[in-house]
C-alpha cells in the first residue's frame, strides 16, 4: 500500500510537472516581443512630447523676459514722473518771471526729455475740464459743487496728470469732479 501511495505522489509530482511545462510554454508563447515599428512609435511619441514640451519653455521663458523689461521700464518711468511734475511747475514760475533766457533753457530741457520718454513709450493721459469722470481712467481727489447743471459727474479741474506706458496707466491723473 505504501508502494501505491508512493506511485500516487510520483504521478501527481509527474502530473504538476507537465501542467508547470505547458503553462511556462504557454506564457512563452502569449509574451510577444514588441516590434521595431511598435518601439520606433513609442520613440516618437517620447520624442515629439519632449520637443512640444521644450517649445512651451521658450514661450514662456520668453514672455517672462519681455514682461520683465516691461516693468523694469515701468519702474524708472515712474520714478522720472515727479521730475517731469516739478520740471512743468519751474516752467510755469519762471514764466511768471519773464526771464526768455531761462524760459527758454528749461522749456529746451523739458522737451528733450519729453522726447525720449515718449520715444520709450511713455504718453499723457489725454483728459480736460468738462469730460465725464471714468473711475478706471481717473482719480478723482474731491469733488465740489458744479458751476453749472452740466457740470456735474464731470471734471472741473485737473490736479496732476497722467501718465501710461503703452497700453497700461501707470499713473491716474488726479482730477476735481463736480457733484
Amino acid at each position: 500500500m505504501s508502494n501505491d501511495i508512493e506511485n500516487d505522489k510520483e504521478e501527481v509530482k509527474d502530473a504538476v510537472n507537465e501542467s508547470s511545462a505547458e503553462n511556462i510554454e504557454t506564457t512563452e508563447e502569449t509574451i510577444e516581443e514588441p516590434t521595431f515599428e511598435e518601439l520606433l512609435n513609442v520613440e516618437k511619441d517620447k520624442f515629439l512630447r519632449l520637443f512640444a514640451e521644450f517649445e512651451n519653455y521658450k514661450k514662456r521663458t520668453s514672455k517672462e523676459r519681455i514682461e520683465l523689461f516691461r516693468t523694469a521700464n515701468q519702474e524708472v518711468m515712474s520714478a522720472l514722473l515727479p521730475v517731469l511734475d516739478d520740471l512743468d511747475r519751474g516752467i510755469v514760475e519762471t514764466k511768471k518771471v519773464k526771464e526768455k533766457g531761462l524760459l527758454k533753457g528749461m522749456e529746451l530741457i523739458s522737451n528733450k526729455l519729453n522726447s525720449i520718454l515718449t520715444q520709450k513709450g511713455l504718453q499723457k493721459v489725454t483728459v480736460k475740464a468738462g469730460d465725464v469722470f471714468d473711475a478706471e481712467i481717473h482719480e478723482a481727489i474731491t469733488q465740489i459743487p458744479a458751476p453749472s447743471k452740466k457740470m456735474v459727474g464731470k471734471i472741473i479741474d485737473i490736479v496732476e496728470v497722467g501718465y501710461q506706458l503703452g497700453d497700461k496707466i501707470i499713473r491716474y491723473p488726479k482730477v476735481v469732479v463736480g457733484k
